[in-house]
């Protein structure tokens, strides 16, 4: 039988898969879409797409390298519980290996990605949902080259990737264990949109102490706190957090090294949780009857 776009449209509607997962199991169902939501069941896929809806905003960052080519991995659960469950964690490695092995950069490529066991990471994803019985989502992955690499990971839920011209690894995991402690916005001053120094320079103009000031006077005192702001977001400008005496900056230009980029993930950071408030819901479903 024809495997239409209509019929997969339904088996998605039905059961919340995938699209491709929904076309192979009608394809194995030769058509049959009653059957193809059966095996899903039995495979435990369609119980997986039911959980899809719940927010998982917990997880862990991992952090992969060979040396010239770092990954940066973010894994989501619903609770730090399963977070800690040491087949996520299986799961989650497997995945952040198989990033860096195939040198991916892009989630949609990575679920697609087979893993050793002959299955994709979406499917394994699912299978491993509805055995723990828990929504759970590979969020991000990116990617990262360079001379010298630097990884550090705090407490599983933030991982920074550092990547280096010159220095040696003690520096670059220095550098990276700063970025997670200060979260640095940028690496250097110019790399500062204007529209950000823009938007303080309206604020600063709205603080009491340049109320009544001559124009010349509040430029002038504006350069000076432009600066301090930007030292503030910006890495080369931000105090070392283990020697505030100098900035990072100063820091790695005294070993004569050079820092490319970074890039730094924190479990959960932009998505939604939901609030959950029991007194709230209790009266709510009183009021009901």
């Amino acid at each position: 039988m024809a495997i239409t776009a209509a019929l997969v449209k339904e088996l998605r509607e039905r059961t919340a898969a995938g699209m491709m997962e929904c076309k192979k199991a009608l394809v194995e169902a030769d058509g049959d879409i009653e059957l193809a939501i059966d095996n899903m069941r039995k495979s435990g896929q369609a119980k997986a797409a039911k959980k899809a809806g719940r927010i998982a905003a917990e997880g862990v960052i991992l952090a992969k390298s060979n040396g010239s080519v770092g990954v940066l991995v973010e894994i989501n659960s619903e609770t730090d519980f399963v977070a800690r469950d040491e087949s996520f964690l299986g799961f989650a490695n497997a995945v952040a290996d198989l990033a860096l092995e195939k040198g991916i950069s892009d989630v949609e490529t990575l679920n697609n990605t087979e893993m050793a066991s002959g299955e994709t990471v979406e499917v394994t994803r699912a299978n491993l949902v509805a055995k723990i019985g828990e929504n759970m989502t590979v969020r991000r992955v990116t990617k990262i080259e360079g001379d010298n690499l630097g990884a550090y990971i705090h407490g599983g839920r933030i991982g920074v990737l550092v990547s280096m011209k010159g220095g040696d690894e003690d520096l670059a995991k220095d550098v990276a264990m700063h970025v997670a402690a200060s979260n640095p916005q940028f690496n250097k001053a110019d790399d500062v949109a204007p529209e950000v120094i823009e938007k303080e320079k309206e604020i600063i103009k709205a603080q009491p102490d340049m109320e009544g000031k001559p124009e010349e006077i509040v430029e002038k005192m504006m350069v000076g706190r432009i600066k301090k702001f930007v030292g503030e977001i910006t890495l080369e400008g931000q105090s070392f957090v283990k020697d505030p005496s100098t900035t990072v900056g100063d820091l790695v230009k005294s070993k004569g090294a050079e820092v490319v980029s970074f890039t730094r993930f924190e479990v959960g950071e932009g998505i939604e949780k939901k609030s959950e408030d029991f007194a709230s819901e209790v009266a709510a479903q009183m009021g009901k009857k």
